[in-house]
């Protein structure tokens, strides 16, 4: 009977705590969202005014006007498109987050897309909060609605909740600075956790799609964490050069690296790097001007005293000429171009080995387009293979067009690279693992009525007299550091078999054409 009793008061109890806790969550949600009556708007309330930055509206804008005085830019090139920055505190991040927001102050911005890690709850895919609004000491800031429900259409792993996004802290700490720079604009606020290599590809290709001129991506990221301040500089230098590098693959590899060496306390390298991954995953394939660091520091550089255990922040911008590569160009993210150096490997391999081409099964859209490829082989720098076809898009007359998909191009071009070019022996099984792949992914040919039109590095360029024709890729007056003159009597004489000159001639037919080189 004790025992009964004992149970009963130990449920009772139970209930008694869990209706507090209950009490108190929605007591929460209550303060952090709040719903306004008047145009039936949920509206999201500060979680850390007065912690992270000042809740007086005042000073709150001295504080960040006094951040921004202080920036000396170090000299970009074309219009900022994304940035990098931190999210502590203001008296320790505040003066390197001011510098990426004094690059972009004044720029015409329709939507900021913000990215950031939870640090509060475990997320799966990319989590976009559900208010309408967002409320700071500054004022109110609309989000872009409209874009999240075309998301959460166009794409299973963006999903809508608003409670991974009321206690965090990573989007709200830039939302004063956007105020502050920037006039009439809406946000998009997104958390994500942990991303697989293809939840990471498909998130950044859904959000490319939205992105134009009059959008400002921003990946909110702390650095290193709590290692010494010496050893916070090596690493965050690594890490940051990693980035500049515009390549996930280097950041991903340094990053092992510096895990791999234990440095003592560093708990990471970079607390939001999956947003940082997915910023440059979507910047990969952009015209890209720059990726440039604007400023360095940690904890340590701001505090007195003990530098034992410090936190890095860094600003970077990434800036490109227009909103796009024009729409005959091809604009591989990083997942589909580690997918075909894969696919080319592997083809090289088997039919070297085995005398056979693989199969693959390949769901991506883009790589199952019709576009053209060239494959190049090299072993200790020197060319041993290269081989591809054009698009079937093109105007090119010549038999080396290509209607199939992509990902098989590269695999037969792959092969034929290996074992048909005429130019050299074919590769070796002893070869293999010290084969180097290179990729030129096409786009379709273009005719061109005055040799003028060729811009020397950027445009590949195919000519054709009769039965003769020539192709170089672009990169091959970049690697030789040829003149327009060089490279095109090479073209002509070495390729084509014709006169040094011809490309001169009426009698002559030049086609253009870029490609994305990795």
């Amino acid at each position: 009977m004790r025992k009964l009793w004992f149970s009963i008061f130990i449920i009772l109890i139970g209930g008694v705590f869990l209706f507090l806790f209950l009490k108190g969550t929605d007591e929460t949600s209550q303060i952090t969202s709040m719903l306004d009556k008047s145009q039936e708007r949920y509206v999201r309330q500060p979680a850390v005014a007065g912690q992270f930055y000042p809740s007086d509206k005042e000073e709150l804008t001295e504080v960040i006007n006094r951040f921004l005085e202080q920036v000396e830019l170090p000299r970009t090139t074309g219009l900022i498109r994304a940035l990098v920055v931190p999210h502590a505190g203001y008296v320790f991040s505040g003066p390197v987050a001011a510098y990426g927001f004094k690059a972009i102050q004044g720029q015409k911005v329709k939507t900021v897309i913000l990215i950031g890690p939870s640090h509060h709850q475990y997320l799966n895919g990319a989590i976009i909060d559900g208010n309408d609004v967002w409320q700071t000491p500054l004022g109110q800031v609309d989000v872009d609605t409209d874009l999240r429900d075309i998301l959460v259409k166009e794409s299973s792993l963006f999903k809508i909740d608003s409670l991974p996004h009321q206690p965090e802290h990573c989007l709200e700490v830039e939302m004063p600075f956007l105020q502050n720079v920037l006039e009439d604009f809406k946000i998009l606020p997104v958390l994500v956790g942990q991303l697989t290599d293809d939840d990471l590809e498909k998130i950044s290709q859904t959000l490319a799609g939205h992105i134009d001129d009059k959008t400002l991506l921003v990946a909110s990221s702390d650095m290193s964490h709590y290692p010494t301040y010496e050893q916070a500089n090596y690493a965050d230098k690594k890490v940051i050069e990693a980035v500049l590098t515009g390549q996930v693959s280097k950041l991903r590899e340094i990053i092992d690296q510096l895990t791999g060496e234990n440095i003592a306390n560093l708990d990471t390298c970079l607390c939001g790097r999956e947003a940082v991954e997915i910023l440059m995953t979507i910047v990969q394939g952009k015209e890209a001007a720059e990726i440039k660091l604007l400023k360095y520091a940690n904890s340590g550089d701001v505090s007195v005293g003990d530098k034992s255990q410090v936190v890095g922040y860094s600003s970077i911008s990434f800036s490109w000429s227009g909103e796009s590569k024009p729409s005959s160009e091809i604009t591989l993210n990083q997942g589909q171009k580690d997918k075909l150096l894969e696919i080319a490997k592997t083809s090289v391999e088997k039919y070297i080995l085995e005398s056979q081409i693989p199969q693959f099964e390949i769901n991506d859209s883009l790589l199952n387009e019709p576009l053209g490829a060239f494959v190049t082989l090299k072993r200790d720098g020197q060319l041993k293979g290269c081989l591809g076809r054009f698009s079937s898009e093109g105007e090119s007359a010549s038999g080396g067009e290509s209607n199939i998909p992509l990902y098989q191009v590269i695999s037969q071009m792959a092969a034929a690279a290996a074992t048909q070019d005429a130019r050299f022996k074919p590769i070796q099984a002893s070869e293999l693992n010290d084969l180097e792949y290179e990729i030129s992914v096409l786009s379709p040919l273009k005719k061109i009525d005055d040799w003028h039109q060729i811009e020397l590095g950027k445009h590949g360029v195919q000519i054709r007299q009769g039965l003769r024709s020539g192709v170089f890729l672009p990169q091959v007056a970049t690697e030789n550091n040829w003149d327009l003159d060089t490279f095109m009597g090479q073209l002509c004489s070495q390729k084509a078999g014709l006169t040094w000159d011809c490309w001169k001639s009426s009698q002559v037919d030049i086609y253009i054409f870029t490609a994305q080189v990795f």
